[in-house]
């Protein structure tokens, strides 16, 4: 039996500077490093931290008994000008909307991921800032 906390992917070059990857057995995206054809890999970073959070939204939410009915994460990282062009700095901005929903309950919901729950968020070097700001639309 495999470490339930073990996770594996496979990534194949398809020509020029794209690959794609995914689970062994699932589902595969495309990442192509010179952003012609999908995003790249620092962009992907981005994306997936944005999507870790955006989860972790639905699920503190939905215990908030918040009916969301939107959420957008625009996500800009701000990188080194010298290798390695490492992210230096991670900035969010939730855009969320939904029945019920105030602000309390969206910086709570957004303090948890960013604090304790989002995994590729933790996943970055500590001494990254990572900082937010929110919007708050009509449900």
């Amino acid at each position: 039996m495999s470490d339930p906390n073990t996770r594996s992917v496979v990534v194949d070059w398809q020509g020029g500077m794209r690959f794609a990857g995914g689970s062994p057995s699932g589902p595969s995206l495309l990442i192509d490093a010179d952003e012609q054809e999908a995003p790249g890999p620092m962009r992907t970073l981005l994306l997936a931290a944005a999507a870790c959070s955006g989860a972790d939204l639905v699920s503190f939410l939905a215990k908030m008994e918040v009916r969301l009915t939107r959420i957008r994460i625009q996500v800009e990282g701000q990188r080194r000008a010298d290798f390695p062009r490492r992210y230096v700095s991670i900035h969010l901005r939730f855009e969320l909307a939904g029945e019920g929903l105030d602000e309390t309950k969206a910086r709570r919901a957004i303090d948890l991921s960013l604090t304790k729950y989002c995994s590729v968020v933790h996943s970055l070097n500590p001494d990254i800032p990572i900082t937010y700001d929110l919007a708050l639309g009509s449900a």
